[in-house]
């Protein structure tokens, strides 16, 4: 039974191993034979126990797969402009970036239309992998007029907020932002990326970032792993 000595016990055990980080958000836990080994108690009694851990939501089975560990789930307070660096930080996690690429070309059509620039003006486009403690959440896409951001040519962007870098070299804060999501699923390319199989679900945030005045500075395309983010928003019925 789930609550005899022993799965109490197991689950204890497994409850401790994930609050201390013996099993990385969004990993998989070894096969229950496995951990059936590992703490001496049949698998009946670990499965008692995932099936507690997963019922209190820090843990997921997968038909096929096993079980994984919940992972970290980011998600934007109502109405509030807040950064990747800030939401992890709100939450006590170090927030991680690597760069990818951080490169300057032209803006494409569609680009310069957004930021209202000049067809194939210079653009300084960064593409950066995000986490949080370690654990992948995001591919973060970003373009920006580089009549504006010249400064952040040669910065070192790893592991550092680009509104708080824009705003410290450029001079520039990002006052609002126009922000939409879709959903979309993992190619080969994005799921290699983010440590997920291909045609898992993918939620793309895509902004526009304006200074004071409503000038726009930035464009932003976020791919968050589906089971990483949670977005939030204040309707209002017309009166």
């Amino acid at each position: 039974m789930r609550d005899s000595g022993a799965s109490m016990q197991t689950y204890q055990q497994l409850a401790d191993a994930l609050r201390h980080g013996v099993f990385a958000p969004g990993t998989r836990l070894p096969a229950e034979r496995a951990l059936a080994a590992r703490f001496g108690v049949s698998r009946v009694t670990v499965r008692n126990a995932l099936g507690r851990l997963a019922e209190e939501g820090r843990l997921e089975s997968v038909l096929g797969s096993g079980w994984f560990v919940a992972p970290q789930v980011v998600g934007e307070p109502p109405s509030v402009l807040q950064t990747f660096t800030e939401m992890a930080h709100a939450r006590g996690l170090r927030p991680t970036s690597r760069v990818l690429t951080q490169r300057v070309r032209p803006a494409t059509l569609a680009e310069a239309e957004q930021l209202g620039t000049a067809p194939a003006a210079e653009v300084l486009e960064v593409v950066r992998l995000r986490g949080m403690d370690e654990t992948v959440i995001c591919l973060d896409e970003t373009v920006l007029p580089l009549s504006v951001a010249d400064g952040l040519v040669h910065a070192d962007l790893t592991d550092r907020s680009l509104y708080a870098e824009l705003e410290a070299r450029c001079g520039l804060r990002v006052e609002r932002s126009a922000y939409a999501v879709h959903a979309e699923v993992a190619d080969a390319t994005l799921a290699g990326r983010l440590g997920v199989a291909v045609g898992w679900p993918i939620l793309v945030g895509a902004e526009v970032g304006y200074v004071e005045g409503g000038r726009p500075v930035l464009l932003g395309t976020t791919h968050y792993r589906g089971d990483s983010y949670r977005f939030q928003a204040d309707l209002f019925r017309p009166s």
